[in-house]
Order: structure tokens, then sequence, then C-alpha cells
């Protein structure tokens, strides 16, 4: 599937909010060695930049458009193309951070034993998912999906719940590291324009369903969700459309 930066990046300050909420709660002062792992277009890796002058910066990603994106901005980082899923490299990192990108693999004790051992001695693992799949915005897309007649096509495809629940991950962790950290917030995201919540999802969670589908199937299954979404999210009487957002936190020191 081909990312699209320009999609994804029409509610950049909302998506922006969480990953400045956990940089503020990484308890590490002059880390020489960081990698943002799932970096897209790298505007939070250089935040990530600006946070830590002095450290050398590593921003990895599986899309080429959104490392093309990135490289155009932003030289003096590292941008490497990979799957997440396979992403072994020899070094350890004083940071390993991950901000909204942890979610799309699967395996999450595996996943999370294996990052634990890219973090050096008295490092720290900061990762933020979202974890709002229960809300009409993904549980619609999902009944949709496997519906006649989209459910050969895309039942495949779908994870209901790709994020385990918060004390998952304290059991995961805890014996690992030596200091734990784990929250959850939801924020209320006031959006505006038309079919706001359908827009943000296109760039994400919707994505990957619309790739799979030939170009008339997937107008129809667009619109479909469009209005199904339109009902569960309406405008208020001030134009603006209210997203309840929820997203899960962790702050590890090793």
């Amino acid at each position: 599937m081909s990312w699209d930066p320009q999609q994804y990046s029409r509610f950049a300050g909302q998506r922006l909010r969480p990953a400045l909420d956990l940089i503020a709660r990484i308890p590490i002062e002059l880390p020489q060695a960081v990698v943002d792992l799932g970096c897209g277009t790298g505007n939070v890796t250089r935040i990530v930049r600006n946070r830590w002058p002095q450290a050398r910066i590593i921003g990895v990603d599986s899309s080429p458009q959104m490392l093309a994106e990135a490289r155009l901005a932003e030289a003096d980082i590292g941008w490497e193309q990979s799957d997440l899923a396979s992403w072994n490299p020899p070094a350890q990192f004083d940071l390993v951070f991950s901000n909204a990108a942890l979610h799309w693999l699967d395996d999450h004790p595996a996943l999370f034993a294996r990052l634990c051992g890219k973090v050096a001695a008295g490092g720290v693992l900061a990762v933020q998912m979202p974890r709002n799949f229960g809300a009409p915005s993904h549980t619609l897309m999902h009944e949709l999906a496997t519906s006649p007649p989209w459910r050969d096509m895309l039942a495949s495809l779908l994870r209901p719940q790709p994020v385990l629940a918060a004390e998952d991950y304290y059991d995961l962790l805890a014996p690992r590291v030596r200091s734990l950290d784990i929250w959850e917030t939801e924020y209320l995201q006031i959006l505006e324009g038309e079919n706001p919540v359908a827009e943000w999802t296109k760039g994400t969670w919707l994505a990957p369903l619309l790739a799979a589908l030939a170009p008339q199937a997937r107008s129809v299954f667009e619109a479909e969700y469009r209005r199904r979404v339109a009902q569960a999210y309406p405008r208020r009487a001030d134009g603006k459309t209210l997203f309840p957002f929820r997203r899960l936190f962790i702050v590890a020191e090793l």
C-alpha cells in the first residue's frame, strides 16, 4: 500500500499533540543515539532533533513516499527505509521512540521484547499508540468491511484490536525494565471541514481497505462509510465536529 503524505498531514496539529505529550515525559537528558520508529514525513523526528540536538538521530519508516517528504525537509537526520516488523539492527540506542506506528504491527509480546533489547542500559523506550479501535470511526469500518459484498475482499485485512490493554503492556514490560510509566489520554479533537472524521481515517486506518478495492468498488465503499461516519459524528451548531480519540503512552527506563 502507498501512503499519501498530504492526506495524512491534513490533521497535522491534532496528530502532533500526543507526540509532544510523550516527548515531554521522557526522562533522559543527553542521549547520544536516538531512533524514531515509524517516522513518516519526519515532523515529529525534527522535534526530537530540537529536543536533543547533540544526538545522532535516525528516522525509520517503511513508506518511500513518507521518507521522500522527510528528506526534503531535513538533511541532518539519517532516514532509513525498513519494515518495522523485521527491524533489528545490531546497534543499541539511548532512546527508542515511536509515535503512532506500532499499532500497525502484530505480536506485541515479541515486538516489545525485541525493542527492549535495542535500548542501551540506562536508556528509554518511549511509545505512543492510538487505542480508539472501539470508537464508531473504526467499528463502522469493520461492520461495513465484513458485510456483503465486501467481506470476501476485505475481511482478511481487518485488525479489530491491534493494541492491547494498558495492564497487558505492564505485564510485558515490568520484568524487563527498572522504571515504567503507562497512561492513557482521550483527546476531544475539534475538527473542521466536510465529514472530517472520514477524512482523518482516510489518511490512516481506512487507507489499506480502499487500496485493496478496484476503483468503482472503492468509490462505493468509501461513500457508504462516509455516510455512516457523518451520522455518528454530526456537526455541532457552530459547524465543528467533535472526535474523541484515546491514546496509550508507555515510557520505560531500562
